[in-house]
């Protein structure tokens, strides 16, 4: 990551934990009187290929003695009537301005990976993650709904798993690559208005 990149996250995430300090603590006091503890949810996630972090977010799902892999179908019944409004509109990503804060996420690039999938796929997540991952990019922007689409069909966790492998993670990774060689701060800027603009915009 350049200095500059730094500096470019830095600046934004300290200018939305002064706007929306607020509102998130809004939405826990809503959060804890609608489905309780916990609140949040912490998932592993890599952002190097030797390297993890615990990527932050609202809880959004039931709790599960054991969870593994991507969300598809097969967990659909597990999100919460609160944790589905919080999907629809992002807000359960709020927290991730800490992990931009920490160092361990970027506000744009590649979504990080969870190791299971950056160890069956070592040699295409060397090349991905020489970009630090970001809480948006051009492989979300571009391909996340229907990524959404392809797994919401899928019934079991090894069909999810099968999907996400198959069709999700090489077009994600050939999005992020291009990303990669294009990177620069003005390309950041327009990923990030284009992602606000998806989140407050009308959903397709």
């Amino acid at each position: 990551m350049t200095w500059q990149k730094r500096i470019f996250d830095l600046f934004f995430a300290s200018l939305l934990v002064v706007i929306l300090t607020l509102p998130l603590v809004g939405l826990i006091l809503w959060l804890l009187a609608v489905q309780g503890r916990p609140l949040f949810y912490v998932s592993e996630r890599m952002r190097a290929p030797d390297r993890s972090f615990g990527l932050v977010k609202l809880r959004t799902m039931t709790v599960a003695d054991s969870d593994s892999g991507v969300s598809g179908g097969d967990k659909e019944a597990r999100i919460t009537p609160a944790g589905r409004w919080l999907r629809d509109r992002r807000l359960d990503e709020i927290p991730q301005i800490w992990n931009i804060l920490k160092g361990d996420l970027s506000f744009v690039g590649p979504r990080p990976p969870l190791r299971e999938y950056v160890e069956r796929f070592p040699a295409l997540y060397a090349k991905v993650l020489k970009s630090r991952p970001g809480a948006t990019g051009l492989a979300s922007l571009i391909y996340h709904r229907h990524e959404e689409w392809l797994l919401s069909r899928c019934d079991t966790a090894e069909e999810t798993d099968a999907v996400y492998t198959r069709a999700c993670i090489p077009r994600k990774a050939a999005l992020d690559l291009i990303y990669q060689r294009h990177s620069n701060i003005c390309y950041d800027f327009m990923l990030v208005m284009r992602t606000i603009g998806k989140v407050f915009g009308r959903r397709e």
